[in-house]
């Protein structure tokens, strides 16, 4: 069944599909040491769901075996480092310029189970992509996809600009043989994170990732670290862009992560002046929509702090000051001060 399974699962758009055992390996123990640290700040789910992440039995009673695979999503967008070197633009994570990618891999996956019903008649499954404590990049390793990099992202040949989803079965699947680390010595992940939210190979503390700073964290952000923000206001992809690997990364065959409304070009000016209802109604089926306008514009605010000052900016900033929000007019005043700070007499 595993060549056909690999070969239905290329024909629902699947760069690799691999087999995992239940058992994620020493993954339990790496969760437990990471969550005592603390540096999964301010995502309580992770502490929650504790080490139901690392015992797939516990999600679906049965479990016998684990179908793992990847959707390469690299849009063709605007040049990373060109974004990131115009501090007017916006940055947007690669993997959220277009569609949402949840229910597209789950329902993918229901697809391959459906198909192997037709083949094998009735058997127990649950797809999941990024939606349930489950530890992917794990799995996806001891599922021959690739191997676990430095800044704790899944790495093959091809590079890291993909999605991972499971299918978790109770066919006992014999698994595949995991793919050896390829990393050596490098370092460059480490090196060119902004923040230095990598403390050390395979340890990132999440308090300091810009990821989870402009998507997970719904307070302030810490006063010392938003200059190193830059302009990236939804998440972050400077250890991706350092890691030698995606020069050879293939770019998404799905439509839908192409860039929307312009996100991989807009200005920080444009995106700023979007009302709560232009948010909600333009990120519709976009991952950046759960973050609320709120937030959006907290990042936004941030971002154009960093930026060189100019009248139009400030003008902007000021627009904004009788929101509700205090979370924001506090932002707002920071980036005011800031282009005030950095002006020229």
């Amino acid at each position: 069944m595993k060549p056909l399974i690999r070969q239905w699962g290329q024909q629902l758009g699947f760069s690799a599909v691999g087999f995992a055992p239940v058992d994620p390996g020493t993954a339990e123990a790496e969760l437990m040491d990471w969550l005592a640290k603390g540096f999964h700040g301010e995502m309580d789910y992770m502490a929650r769901h504790g080490a139901t992440r690392a015992r797939p039995a516990e999600l679906l009673p049965g479990t016998a075996s684990i179908i793992s695979v990847r959707l390469d999503y690299l849009p063709d967008a605007a040049e990373s480092w060109e974004n990131l070197g115009d501090p007017a633009r916006a940055y947007v994570s690669r993997y959220a310029l277009g569609r949402d990618y949840h229910k597209l891999l789950r329902g993918r996956l229901q697809k391959l189970a459906e198909r192997i019903a037709d083949e094998i008649g009735p058997f127990q499954s649950r797809p999941f992509s990024d939606s349930a404590p489950v530890l992917e990049v794990a799995l996806a390793s001891r599922a021959s996809l690739g191997w676990r990099g430095k800044h704790t992202l899944l790495l093959n040949r091809q590079g890291s600009w993909f999605f991972l989803g499971e299918l978790f079965t109770n066919l006992p699947f014999l698994p595949d043989e995991p793919e050896e680390d390829h990393c050596g010595t490098c370092q460059a992940c480490i090196g060119l994170c902004p923040t230095r939210a990598i403390v050390a190979p395979y340890q990132v503390d999440a308090r300091r990732c810009i990821s989870y700073l402009t998507i997970e964290h719904a307070g302030a952000i810490p006063l010392e670290l938003r200059p190193l923000l830059g302009n990236r206001i939804y998440g972050c992809d400077d250890c991706q862009l350092a890691c030698p690997w995606n020069r050879f990364a293939r770019s998404a065959a799905v439509p839908d992560f192409q860039p929307r409304h312009g996100l991989d070009t807009a200005s920080l000016i444009e995106l700023f002046a979007w009302s709560e209802t232009e948010f909600l109604a333009r990120m519709e089926g976009s991952a950046i929509r759960r973050i609320g306008h709120e937030r959006w514009l907290r990042n936004i605010a941030v971002a154009l702090g960093n930026a060189p000052p100019t009248a139009t900016i400030a003008a902007a900033l000021k627009a904004w000051l009788d929101h509700p929000s205090a979370l924001l007019r506090e932002h707002l005043q920071w980036a005011l001060s800031r282009q005030a700070e950095n002006h020229d007499p």
